[in-house]
């Protein structure tokens, strides 16, 4: 074969970096936005933050407006609240002191002072946290234990996992240990027993039988001992199966015990903890900061971008100043590619918000029964419906809905909790999964405990309501919503 050239013709897509940023931007978090901006801030001198800068903005006479000075969530960033900046035209003929005041996203309100030397230290002040390896290293420390001993419970205080409970093996431990100390797994079973009376009562646990045991056995010698004590003792160590499917009428043939002496056995277990490290463990707070709040006006509820979440940005006016001056001098090229990528940023970070903005709006019109009534009022939703009203892809959509969420007087929500797939009713109509699920919520709530209601039951009262729904339907949605099935409901 010969090598040839052949020129061919084709259409195709260029994302130009512009569009590469908007799209990246769209997707993100507002918190996930706020450290990008920060990571382009160290970046790029044109660009500055006024956050914490006060503008001087036209005082407002609109009677709404003292509402919207309210809508920032506990979560928002900052004490003031200021909307990202309208970026003007050519830098020569632009007053860039004026940029972040011919912003049209925000409404316009008073300043806010805040008085960061009063509060900023009490917002960072944290509580050092004590962790369970800590809470009995320091019970060790005070332990009359030989050297020996010491090492051997240290190794298994560092063998728990977070649930206090000890999930490695005799022979795993013993293989951590030197062979010339000459330990054995006798040792490591005392050292065990030792820890195995360290609080909180149940820790060193290698089952759920165990830890169990282990509390009912450390309130018995507290002296705290109820009658139902020997039962409850008994029904952990060797029938906890039967107790955990909910077959009382087998747990009282193997017991030969009345109903009365089981219920307040199996209410003393309840009292139990099957997870006693877990209340050291630090807790994971994850902030949100609302998009969108939605509030009601007159009869209808609409949506309004959330000022506090809006970053203020502009172009560094010192550094446009020299741009101005020395245009066609050295370096004069960096700092107006540096102006073009910040003029960039500013205009996608107003497109994203204008998006979400219109996004939420045709979310909420669609929604506004389930403000006024909640969960079981709301309507089946698309991402196509969306997409049509916005006149954009559902991809798109889908980009703009995840994690953005909408502050509304019923909490708040992630934009694609208004979602739902179409049941279908006798009617004729449409039913949200949503709705469904809020009703299967309110029919388990409502059951008999002695009685629960089996899958089939909840969907036969859901076809007296008009909602047509299989048995199969009901379980995934009743799995979801963390439901346990019909056995494992039923209560003494």
């Amino acid at each position: 074969m010969k090598a040839s050239l052949q020129l061919r013709v084709a259409q195709g897509i260029t994302l130009t970096p512009q569009l590469q940023q908007s799209i990246r931007l769209l997707q993100l978090s507002t918190l996930e936005l706020n450290n990008e901006i920060e990571r382009i801030l160290l970046e790029n001198p044109m660009l500055e933050r006024l956050d914490d800068v006060p503008v001087e903005r036209p005082r407002s006479h609109d009677p709404n407006d003292a509402a919207s000075q309210t809508a920032a969530q506990p979560d928002a960033p900052g004490g003031e609240s200021d909307a990202p900046a309208h970026e003007g035209g050519d830098d020569e003929h632009t007053d860039w002191s004026d940029i972040a005041e011919s912003n049209d996203w925000g409404a316009t309100r008073e300043g806010g002072h805040r008085d960061d030397e009063d509060d900023s230290d009490s917002r960072n002040v944290q509580v050092a946290e004590r962790s369970l390896s800590d809470h009995l290293g320091e019970q060790l420390a005070l332990s009359p234990l030989e050297a020996r001993d010491r090492i051997l419970v240290q190794l298994l205080i560092d063998s728990l996992d977070e649930n206090g409970w000890l999930d490695a093996t005799f022979e795993e431990l013993l293989a951590l240990l030197p062979e010339e100390a000459g330990f054995e797994e006798d040792d490591l079973a005392i050292a065990l027993k030792y820890l195995q009376n360290f609080d909180p009562p149940g820790i060193g646990a290698r089952s759920a039988q165990e830890c169990l045991a282990l509390q009912l056995q450390a309130r018995a010698a507290q002296g705290n001992c109820p009658p139902e004590h020997a039962l409850a003792l008994a029904i952990v160590r060797e029938h906890l199966e039967l107790l955990a499917e909910r077959n009382f009428a087998q747990l009282r043939r193997v017991l030969g015990c009345d109903e009365a002496a089981l219920r307040r056995a199996n209410e003393l277990i309840l009292t139990l903890d099957p997870h006693p490290g877990a209340r050291f463990a630090p807790d994971e707070t994850r902030y949100v900061i609302p998009d969108i709040i939605v509030r009601k006006r007159g009869a209808r509820w609409l949506a309004q971008i959330n000022e506090e979440a809006m970053p203020r940005l502009r172009v560094n006016q010192l550094y446009a100043g020299i741009l101005r001056q020395n245009r066609g001098n050295e370096g004069a090229a960096t700092l107006s590619e540096r102006l073009q990528e910040a003029r960039w940023l500013i205009r996608n970070i107003q497109q994203r918000f204008d998006t979400i903005l219109r996004c939420a709006q045709a979310i909420v019109a669609r929604q506004q029964k389930f403000f006024d009534y909640g969960d079981v009022a709301m309507r089946p939703l698309t991402l196509r419906e969306i997409a049509e009203e916005i006149e954009m892809h559902e991809s798109t959509v889908s980009r703009i809905t995840s994690q953005k969420y909408l502050a509304t007087p019923r909490g708040v929500f992630e934009m694609k909790y208004f979602f739902g797939s179409h049941v279908a009713t006798e009617a004729g109509g449409e039913a949200s999964s949503t709705a469904i699920r809020a009703l299967i919520r309110q029919i388990v709530d409502a059951e008999d405990r002695k009685k629960p209601l089996s899958d089939a039951k909840i969907a036969e009262l859901l076809g007296e309501q008009g909602i047509v729904v299989a048995r199969r339907t009901v379980a995934k949605y009743r799995e979801n919503l963390g439901i346990a099935p019909v056995s494992q409901r039923k209560t003494l």
